[in-house]
């Protein structure tokens, strides 16, 4: 379960892999760029010999950053020679630099029409559909490539870019480590493979990956800054820092790195060198929202409370949607004294964005401020809410004593189960990474066990208009799959699940001194407190359950919930899961 720290957005990873899936479509022109008279007439007489000849010159033209120029000289070639497969290719390429998307797609279409086993285009083409998010041609184009030429390895490292963005980790990390075996010194393919591992959570892998990307090029500056973010969750915040500042030694405008620095510093409080790396962040990014309101949260620690509000409201500007912003807005308000204002901030956020999972959850926070607890009581309405209900064993296990084992194995034994991560709210114990990822083993049983689960609390909870939750929910649902194994003084901090919109927790294995003649209730998981650093000074109404193996709870995603640290010479090992708003595939992350 991922801790929701007040102030701070998770450090940004540079993935260089994925930059053209970030950006917006390639602009499309429907018109061809015209063809100058002055230059056809010549080519149409040319030899074989002065054609070779031209194509050169437009190849060393559109290397040179003149695509217009390029352009037009490929496409005298093909006034007199429309099927020469390199005129066309070329002629792609151009179009697609100079924004002609449709135009690219055309010649090169055609260009593997007239030559199915030209592999340069069949990879360009995938580039031109990658650029557009249209990943299953570019997926397709790429193969084809690849059964032309199957050590080509710039369409296996654009394919595995292409995996990577539609989620399919394992197949992407495929594709990579093929680029790697294929050239060893490929530095982009070892920053990607990182990229994947850290995606799934194996963090040993992903540094030992981005430190051999640096091996090759030691100037890397999006290896530098992501191995710092992975030093930052294996809480060697030192190294991180080590690893930013080399980044920003590289490539000083490296907003990113600016910004992970400031996280970096902030957690060694150390506010006011924070806020002179988030002053940097938006020098080099204007309109870095998550800067300026790191700037805040500094500000803040540092007591300068007005100039808090100041902070936050200039990141409201910077990004009306952004809801951290308004909680945090929110709690200085709390820390004031101003209780109502707190709830003006809660409110307004609402009337444009109902159901919001943060504020949902500040919102608790500051009625119990205002001494309401019959309002807390809506939001927090346990009885009707929360659903703890026992599970059957899945096909293909024999009860629930082989299911508990398969899925404890399989935890424990997952590549990416680390030591209490950075991020995370789990204290004394392990927390892996995504569960869905293949091979799946007993989580496929789980998962079904989860959706069917998730589908009978969607129909014993049916909509409500009058709630601020029930009011609104998602029809398509995504899921997320993680396990939280603790140990001896093992618990979780007070949390909630800001992208999810319902979550849950299935127990596994508890040990046997949790139970329920214990009035502390060590290892038992409650629903109702907030985090300690919320400016709250009224005591919760909470709502505790005893874990069981075997058992299931399903609660919304703005509960806080914790679990009460337990003395035990054995693990606790649970499996939690978001049900997120999206298309089900079987995996989403978050």
């Amino acid at each position: 379960m991922k801790k929701q720290k007040k102030g701070k957005r998770p450090p940004a990873s540079k993935n260089v892999s994925k930059k053209a899936s970030k950006k917006a479509p390639a602009k499309v022109n429907k018109k061809p760029a015209p063809v100058m008279a002055s230059i056809l007439a010549p080519i149409l007489a040319m030899t074989e010999e002065e054609i070779r000849e031209q194509l050169g010159r437009a190849a060393e033209t559109l290397q040179a950053g003149k695509a217009e120029e390029a352009l037009a000289l490929c496409r005298s070639v093909l006034a007199g020679a429309p099927d020469n497969t390199e005129a066309l290719n070329l002629c792609g390429v151009a179009a697609f630099h100079i924004g002609d998307a449709v135009e690219a797609v055309s010649l090169l279409q055609t260009a593997v029409t007239f030559r199915p086993d030209f592999a340069d285009a069949h990879n360009n083409l995938g580039n031109v559909f990658k650029a557009m998010e249209t990943y299953d041609e570019a997926e397709m184009a790429y193969r084809k490539a690849l059964g032309v030429w199957p050590e080509y390895i710039s369409a296996e490292y654009n394919l595995g870019i292409v995996l990577e963005a539609q989620g399919r980790f394992a197949e992407a990390e495929d594709s990579y480590k093929k680029c790697v075996t294929l050239d060893p010194g490929f530095a982009p393919a070892h920053f990607n493979v990182g990229n994947v591992a850290k995606a799934l959570g194996r963090l040993d892998e992903a540094r030992a990956a981005y430190r051999k990307a640096l091996d090759i090029r030691p100037e890397f500056a999006e290896a530098l800054n992501n191995l710092g973010t992975v030093e930052m969750e294996l809480s060697n915040p030192q190294d991180a820092i080590h690893a930013y500042r080399r980044a920003i030694g590289v490539r000083g405008d490296f907003a990113d790195a600016h910004y992970n620095l400031g996280i970096a510093l902030q957690e060694e409080s150390e506010f006011e060198a924070a806020i002179a790396s988030y002053r940097k962040t938006l020098e080099a990014e204007p309109a870095h929202a998550g800067a300026q309101v790191n700037i805040g949260y500094a500000l803040k620690e540092l007591g300068k409370l007005d100039e808090a509000v100041e902070a936050y409201r200039q990141a409201m500007v910077m990004s009306p949607d952004y809801d951290k912003v308004r909680a945090n807005l929110g709690d200085v308000y709390l820390q004031m004294g101003d209780p109502e204002a707190a709830l003006e901030v809660c409110d307004v956020y609402l009337g444009d964005h109902p159901g919001n999972i943060s504020i949902l959850a500040f919102k608790a926070i500051v009625l119990a401020e205002l001494g309401r607890p019959e309002d807390v009581r809506v939001l927090y309405d346990f009885e009707r809410l929360v659903r703890p209900l026992a599970v059957s064993a899945p096909e293909g296990f024999d009860d629930m004593a082989a299911f508990n084992a398969a899925l404890c194995e399989h935890v424990l034994g997952h590549p990416s189960l680390v030591y209490a991560p950075k991020s995370h709210a789990t204290r004394f114990g392990r927390h892996s990474g995504e569960l869905l990822a293949e091979p799946k083993g007993p989580m496929g049983g789980l998962e079904k066990t989860i959706m069917a689960a998730v589908e009978d609390y969607r129909r014993d909870v049916p909509p409500d208009p009058t709630h601020p939750y029930l009011a609104r929910r998602p029809e398509r649902l995504g899921l997320s799959i993680w396990g939280v194994a603790m140990d001896s003084q093992g618990h979780q901090l007070a949390h909630i699940h800001p992208s999810a919109w319902l979550s849950g927790v299935y127990y596994a294995k508890v040990p046997a001194v949790i139970g329920d003649d214990d009035p502390t209730h060590a290892g038992w998981i409650e629903f109702g407190r907030a985090p300690d650093d919320f400016h709250s000074s009224k005591p919760p109404e909470v709502k505790l359950y005893r874990p069981e193996e075997g058992l299931m709870i399903l609660f919304p995603s703005y509960f806080y919930h914790r679990t009460v640290p337990f003395e035990a010479p054995d693990i606790r090992l649970s499996i939690a899961f978001d049900v997120v708003p999206g298309e089900y595939s079987g995996i989403q992350n978050n």
